[in-house]
């Protein structure tokens, strides 16, 4: 059996391949994939051929963000999931370390993580990984919809992160994916209020149809926000919000941009606002699954392009073609439920 696959070669150099098939070792699935979402970090790599210290060094496949049926298991999988629906975690951590035993996968060393030198990612028709990182899809869900869970769980981990409760006002610097999901993971973790501010009329225009508050950065007055979740990457942005932080309020950083921004010390200090990054996501996949379900977290609005697999470079370069992209989505050949 073939496997075609989309296989970054360098810069530019995207190829649709057929790629060796593989096979289920002890503990782990093969899914036949039906729909990855395009990632931030898959761009990225396409235009650069790296981010930061991971390098493309070889011919490597793209895409994590995944969803599709369980083909085959390995020995001591049960053989009842052949057949099952499933979202694809993307990152198999070691077990054993330090951050794993704490609970901390998210930050394990030695993670395996798809599309993350020299790992392989899903834009492919198959792929194996560990069972129970395989999650089983609830019923109703399209598997668009249940490969949106990896994007949905970087929102839901930076509400944790921010300790997210009732009654909390927030503030979401750029809706983007990640912040229209993750203010909705806000809302549904509590929050009283929830605003979404961004440069693109069309992005707050999804935000309001998604029954988000949509605020411009100057509206908002001081110290008003107890959990700012800055997700564009923008350390101007970054800068202008933190006025508008309460004391004892948090400061989540999710958006990647310039390695290192000024943060004003003094109102840190004398406020006592805790300030921390993000890194991906650890025990979340059933929760996100759960609110994209339920309705809680709606996905749908924001997935604005979807592509077959033969054209998985359209479906990377669709932000820059057309500004009303957020969120594209590549279907193989196996039909949605």
């Amino acid at each position: 059996m073939s496997n075609t696959s989309a296989v970054l070669h360098g810069p530019g150099d995207l190829r649709i391949e057929d790629c060796p098939m593989p096979e289920p070792g002890a503990g782990q699935v093969l899914v036949r994939v039906v729909a990855v979402g395009i990632c931030g970090s898959d761009v990225h790599y396409y235009d650069h051929g790296r981010i930061g210290g991971f390098v493309v060094e070889a011919p490597m496949v793209l895409g994590h963000e995944s969803a599709g049926r369980i083909t085959a298991v390995g020995s001591g999988v049960d053989v009842a999931r052949i057949g099952q629906r499933v979202a694809l975690e993307p990152g198999v951590p070691c077990g054993h370390c330090v951050q794993c035993r704490a609970g901390r996968y998210n930050l394990c060393p030695d993670v395996v993580f798809f599309a993350t030198p020299p790992v392989h990612g899903s834009l492919a028709e198959y792929v194996v990984l560990d069972a129970a990182f395989a999650h089983p899809v609830p019923a109703g869900l399209t598997d668009t919809q249940a490969a949106m869970a990896e994007p949905v769980s970087v929102g839901i981990w930076a509400c944790r992160k921010a300790a997210v409760t009732v009654g909390d006002r927030v503030l979401v610097i750029g809706a983007g994916p990640v912040g229209l999901f993750a203010a909705q993971a806000a809302r549904a973790f509590g929050a009283a209020s929830v605003a979404v501010t961004d440069l693109s009329e069309h992005r707050l225009g999804v935000a309001a149809s998604l029954g988000l508050d949509i605020v411009r950065p100057d509206d908002v007055d001081e110290g008003k926000v107890d959990v700012l979740l800055e997700c564009s990457g923008s350390a101007r942005a970054l800068q202008a919000a933190f006025p508008r932080v309460d004391r004892a309020g948090r400061v989540v950083l999710i958006g990647m941009g310039q390695d290192e921004v000024l943060l004003p010390v003094s109102q840190i200090q004398s406020r006592e606002i805790w300030v921390t990054g993000t890194f991906r996501y650890a025990n979340t996949y059933p929760d996100a699954l759960q609110l994209i379900a339920s309705g809680a977290v709606q996905v749908d609005p924001v997935v604005s392009h979807s592509f077959p697999l033969a054209r998985a470079e359209d479906a990377l370069l669709a932000a820059r073609t057309d500004p009303t992209a957020l969120k594209s989505v590549v279907l193989l050949e196996a039909p949605e439920s």
